[in-house]
This record gives structure tokens, C-alpha cells and sequence, in this order.
């Protein structure tokens, strides 16, 4: 399973929201739908079938705003995936919280693929001290729990 399938699994999961909309808004979003309601809007269909047509301007509207738009669209289906700095504790943060019940630090890691053991200890750590979080054990089995 790919990251981005890893991450929709989980975030259906935990968002019900995405969850319910997901599959529907899925199959609506075609590339193809977006790129004839984009060719239609702006007129780039005139004299195609006539054989004087100019693949020009809409080479240029296709590079300048069919393919931005269809990529905001994207976005906004799965969501702003964010490189800023904190994003990788706030990914962390936040599949900690999402945690029902008692959790290992595997748990958390198969749930930020992306981040490294050595953050997710850290994180849990800072956790643990500003006692949000609660340690079940010690070494590499050892359980973890939210208050």
C-alpha cells in the first residue's frame, strides 16, 4: 500500500467528514471533466471540428490555469500536505491523539511513515513530561496511553 493509500486509509478513520464524501468526490474528480469544463468556459472549442483551430492559446490556458486548478482541486480533496517546519511534529501530535486506548511507539511510526523513531520518542517524551501522555513500561514493548 502506497503512502498516499496509507494516509487516506487512516484519515478515513479518524475524519468522518472526509470519510462520508471521499469515494463519491473521488469519482467525480476526473481530470478530463475538469479539463472540457475549463476548455468550454474559456471558448478554446471554436473551430476545432472545422480544422481552424490554433492548439496555441489553449496549450497556454491549459499550462497557466486548467492544470492549477485541477491541482487545487486535488488539494482540497486530500487535504493541504504541509512541508513547513512542525509539520512532521504536528503529523506526530496528531496521530498520538487520535490513539484510542494504549499504543506502542510502532503504532505511531506506522502512522507517520514519514517521521523519524528518533522525533516520535522525543515527541512522546515532551508528551509524557507535560503529562498528557502516560508510559505503560520501558524498552522497546513498553505501552502508552492518553490521559
Amino acid at each position: 500500500m502506497s503512502d498516499l493509500k496509507k494516509y487516506i486509509h487512516e484519515r478515513k478513520k479518524r475524519d468522518r467528514s472526509f470519510a462520508e464524501g471521499y469515494d463519491e468526490g473521488y469519482e467525480q474528480f476526473k481530470t478530463g471533466v475538469v479539463l472540457k469544463h475549463a476548455r468550454e468556459s474559456a471558448g478554446l472549442t471554436q473551430g476545432w471540428h472545422e480544422g481552424k483551430h490554433s492548439l496555441l492559446p489553449w496549450w497556454e490556458y491549459f499550462l497557466g490555469v486548467m492544470l492549477l486548478s485541477a491541482y487545487k482541486e486535488f488539494e482540497q480533496r486530500v487535504g493541504l500536505v504541509s512541508t513547513a517546519k512542525g509539520a512532521k511534529t504536528a503529523t506526530v501530535l496528531d496521530a498520538i491523539r487520535s490513539m484510542k486506548g494504549e499504543f506502542s511507539v510502532k503504532d505511531v511510526q506506522e502512522r507517520c511513515p514519514a517521521v523519524g523513531i528518533d522525533l516520535i520518542r522525543r515527541i512522546l517524551r515532551q508528551e509524557r513530561e507535560a503529562n498528557r501522555l502516560e508510559c505503560l513500561g520501558r524498552g522497546p514493548d513498553a505501552r502508552w496511553k492518553n490521559k
